[in-house]
């Protein structure tokens, strides 16, 4: 086929940047022009690997009065490392609670940024005149569906976002097989975002694009992909329409080369190898991360760290190895068990790999994965805040001796791996070049 033109807009996350990254790698190395029309944070992160950038702010820069000139770069995804951070306090309330206290402000967030990168996004459509545009993100930016070409849109977040009446609530982490709570989440998730939403609404069709659909801050696209292994996904309770294609992984060939650190080898059988990472957004609670390590110092275990963008405010006891940011795909393969928040991007390349979790949730569809994970027996979901330092210890030993379970996340991985996530994407969104939008 001719060459075409590919525009992604990800969240300002590392999960859903790397699930575009992932795909877009694919399509660039198929000689098609990439770009990323990711948040200004990014920058000289993404062009390294071959991709255009043409970055959008979504807030208005800090004043330079304010701003100290010789301090650090801003990490990537600074945007919402800071509105976690200073949110954290909230992430110790019932899912039910945050949806006051977190999940509406987020929202507002979200759309507040929509609105303020509105014209940048329009400029760039214009400047970059892209065949296709993939959008990864959870709210709907207007400029982006109403751009003249097919509009893509990529789910990184756990499929209870495709919502269904016999599933769980989304942002619950409410068990699939006991429903007693579910209509009181979604009368209160009702409650605290009608009015937000209905305004949001009324400002996307002012911009020309379509109504929304009830309750929901994103439209469908001409193609629709989400991120998910077919062992723990809903199917069987929720089906989707013809538009909807899974991806069981989508694993980046983009991460540095890794191999393991001289301080972590052993000779010892009974000493495993663990990664642990709450993502770049969790690893921002530097209290809690100095916990996590405090206590699992104590174990015959090796650790690898992926310490997050506070790396210089804890330090690390002498069985464990990490860095700010660690090559998650090239560690993955080396370790006999993760330790996780339960973000999208982490809890599917576990499953990639085969590995058991510990899941830790923070906020959004965390819960839902750990819940997920849990009452499928691929791992074990803890209380993020209030577990017991002998609830953490047993589970690691736990999964790290259950050869059966081992087995059992092995052989899905081998089908997870050969369905091949990223380059399913690549051709399903290569098939829209030259569609009507």
């Amino acid at each position: 086929m001719a060459m075409a033109r590919f525009l992604f807009m990800p969240e300002s996350a590392y999960g859903p940047t790397n699930n575009c990254i992932g795909i877009g790698n694919i399509l660039r190395e198929r000689g098609h022009t990439v770009i990323f029309a990711a948040e200004a944070s990014w920058q000289g992160r993404l062009q390294p690997m071959g991709f255009v950038e043409d970055l959008v702010d979504l807030a208005p820069p800090p004043s330079t009065n304010d701003t100290p000139t010789d301090g650090p770069e801003p990490a990537a995804g600074q945007f919402w490392i800071d509105f976690i951070r200073e949110t954290a306090p909230v992430f110790r309330l019932p899912t039910i609670e945050q949806l006051t206290q977190f999940i509406q402000p987020t929202w507002q967030a979200l759309i507040d940024g929509a609105v303020y990168c509105q014209p940048q996004l329009q400029a760039i459509i214009e400047r970059q005149r892209p065949d296709v545009i993939i959008e990864d993100n959870v709210n709907c930016f207007p400029a982006l569906v109403t751009g003249g070409v097919p509009f893509v849109r990529s789910v990184s977040c756990q499929p209870l976002e495709m919502k269904g009446p016999n599933i769980p609530p989304l942002f619950s982490g409410y068990p699939a097989d006991e429903s007693s709570q579910w209509a009181d989440f979604r009368t209160e998730y009702d409650r605290t975002h009608r009015e937000m939403w209905g305004a949001y609404n009324d400002w996307v069709q002012s911009c020309g694009a379509p109504p929304l659909a009830d309750l929901e801050f994103i439209h469908e696209g001409a193609l629709n992909l989400y991120l998910y292994p077919e062992v723990a996904d809903y199917t069987n309770r929720r089906a989707l329409g013809g538009s909807w294609h899974r991806l069981d992984s989508s694993v980046r060939a983009t991460d540095e080369p890794w191999t393991l650190p001289a301080q972590l080898r052993s000779t010892d059988p009974s000493s495993k190898l663990v990664y642990l990472s709450l993502g770049s957004l969790g690893s921002a609670d530097v209290d809690l991360m100095r916990r996590l390590v405090a206590v699992l110092g104590q174990t015959r275990h090796r650790f690898i760290v992926s310490k997050g963008p506070l790396a210089d405010e804890y330090e690390l006891p002498s069985n464990m190895w990490g860095a700010a940011q660690v090559p998650q795909t090239n560690v993955l393969p080396h370790v006999d068990l993760v330790i996780t928040h339960g973000g999208n991007n982490t809890t599917t390349e576990a499953f990639h790999f085969g590995k058991p979790m510990i899941l830790l949730p923070l906020f959004w569809d965390q819960y839902d994965n750990a819940q997920r994970v849990d009452e499928l027996g691929y791992g074990v979901r803890l209380a993020t805040y209030a577990f017991e330092d002998e609830q953490l210890t047993g589970a690691v030993d736990r999964l790290l001796n259950d050869a059966a379970l081992h087995d059992r996340m092995a052989a899905n991985a081998a089908t997870i791996r050969g369905r091949n996530g990223t380059a399913k994407a690549a051709t399903l969104i290569e098939g829209l070049v030259g569609a009507s939008s």
